[in-house]
Order: structure tokens, then sequence, then C-alpha cells
């Protein structure tokens, strides 16, 4: 039996998402014997090197950090094997190779976006949001050769409202990720952790997947229903947007209202009074556009973006 901060972890993680879990094991006292990330990448109008969200934090916090161009890389697996790590903790980042993922002797542990088996794929709090499920969660599994599919240790659930975009659920679950994420390895380290074995709960036939996000999936179809388009444009909101045309430029659309009413028009057909609103009709009513973007301009409200644009 040891205490959370006598675990020797290695942190791996890219993104902004990830940081909230690291910033959480630092806060708590954890021993944190490297963070590895992914390497520097040219970004931005001048190309100019970008360090990852993650290593910006480690760096402020003045932690070891590795960024392995490819995670076999011998030299990468004696660094690694050289941190003598108890447990790996893993939050948005590659695949990790059986090699790397079960070298420690506690394992590697996952924080997942959603209640698995649920969701599991790259995706899932967007498809979560798609699909217009009143809640969702995050999950800590320990990692085994099919993605998602490892044994789960804790789980914790988020709400999801009705007009929840993407972006807020992602906000509300880095947190929550986090905050689970300390409990697991406290337990963990405590030996008082139950796992269990995702085959004992898994129907087939009832599985929702989170695939990534393409071009085609942003698409919105205006012969679908409201409640499913705006669902769409929510859980595509900020990014990557869900989108149709206007005058044969794109219209990202990221905040929308549903009206539920009877109408004789084609779906797809703009209503506006030119000055407060604007509303393509579906199926079954109108999506009334509260915030969107045109190609070439910047992101705005209905009014704003009316004000300088004028229908054919």
């Amino acid at each position: 039996m040891k205490s959370l901060q006598d675990l020797r972890i290695v942190f791996m993680g890219t993104p902004e998402f990830a940081v909230a879990s690291l910033q959480a094991l630092v806060n708590a006292g954890c021993t944190i014997v490297g963070v590895i990330t992914a390497p520097d990448k040219p970004a931005g109008r001048g190309m100019k090197l970008t360090q990852s969200a993650v290593k910006k934090y480690a760096e402020e916090q003045g932690l070891h950090i590795l960024q392995p161009e490819k995670l076999k890389n011998p030299d990468f697996i004696t660094s690694l094997q050289a941190l003598q790590a108890d447990v790996q903790v893993v939050v948005a980042f590659r695949m990790l190779p059986e090699i790397v993922w079960s070298m420690p002797p506690m394992g590697t542990i996952n924080v997942h976006g959603s209640l698995l088996p649920q969701y599991r794929g790259a995706a899932p709090i967007n498809w979560a949001v798609i699909n217009g499920e009143p809640f969702t969660g995050v999950t800590t599994f320990k990692l085994q050769h099919a993605i998602d599919t490892g044994n789960i240790l804790l789980q914790d659930t988020i709400a999801i409202d009705a007009d929840t975009t993407a972006g807020e659920l992602h906000d509300t679950m880095k947190e929550t990720g986090a905050a689970l994420l300390v409990k697991t390895l406290t337990q963990l380290a405590a030996g008082i952790v139950t796992e269990l074995n995702q085959s004992s709960i898994v129907n087939e036939a009832v599985l929702r997947h989170a695939p990534k996000i393409f071009t085609d999936t942003c698409r919105i179809s205006w012969e679908q229903p409201a409640s499913q388009i705006h669902n769409l444009i929510r859980g595509l909101s900020p990014y990557p947007g869900a989108f149709c045309l206007l005058n044969d430029k794109m219209l990202k659309i990221f905040r929308s209202k549903k009206e539920i009413v009877a109408h004789g028009l084609t779906p797809g057909t703009p209503q506006t009074d030119g000055k407060n609103f604007l509303k393509f009709a579906c199926t079954d009513g109108f999506i009334q556009v509260l915030e969107m973007q045109l190609e070439g301009k910047k992101r705005m409200q209905t009014e704003e973006f009316l004000r300088g644009y004028r229908f054919a």
C-alpha cells in the first residue's frame, strides 16, 4: 500500500484538455517523473515552432519533458524505462504501442470522455451531444490492446443540457476528469480500486461509437428534423463547426434555436427580417441561427451579420 504522493508517475498528453489533469496531479503533490508530449510543430502564418499546451505547463512547473517523434524509438524506450514509473497516465494523447503501455508495474491509466463502454473512439464529447444524450461522463481505465476496451476503474456522470455545446461540455469534462484521475490514482496506490472488465457489461447491439469527425459529418441536411439539426450544430461547436451553403458560400453555424412549427417551405429555405433573425426551414419547423461565420468573414451574432449582408 502506498500514498498518492509515493507513486512515480509519467504523464502523457498534448492539448489544453490534458493540462487540467496534469495540473491536478501537481496540485495533489504527486511525483511526476516525466511528461511525454508531442514535438513542437510549425503553426500560424509565420510557421513558427509552437509548443503543445502540456509542454508549456510542464516547463512552467520545471518537469522533465520528452517529445518523441516515434513512440517505438529505442532511445525513447530506454529513456522511458529509466524513469522507473509505477504508473503512466494518458490524457488526450496518441495511441501507445504495447511496449509503452505495458511498461509500468501498475499499468497505464487513460482518462476518456465518456461513460465506457459507450462512445469508444476519437470524438466522444462531440458524438454524445450530436446524438442528443441527456448525460455523459468520464471514465478512467487501464489500457490494453484494443482501443478504449480496458478494465474500467472509476466513472463520473455529467449532465448535458438541451443547448450545451461540445465546447462547453469539453470545459466541464476536463475539470471532472482531472478530479476523477486524482481519485483513481489515490485508490490505486492504496490498493482499494476495483477493476471492471468491459466485456461483462457490453451489449454490442446498443453500443454507440465516437469515430473521427469528417467534413461530411459537419454538413447540415435541412431535410432532417429540427432537434437533430440543433444537436448537430451544438455537437460541432466551436470546432469544426456544422455548415450549410448560403448563396454558394459556406456558412458555419455555432449556436442555434429550434422552432417546431408547421410550414409549407422547402427545407433549407432561409427566412429573415433583415435585422434581427435568420432561420432556415427544416422538415418540422425552423432552425434559428444565433451565431455564425460566413466564409471569409469573422464569427458573429445574427444581428451583426444582418447589418452587413444583403440577401439576393
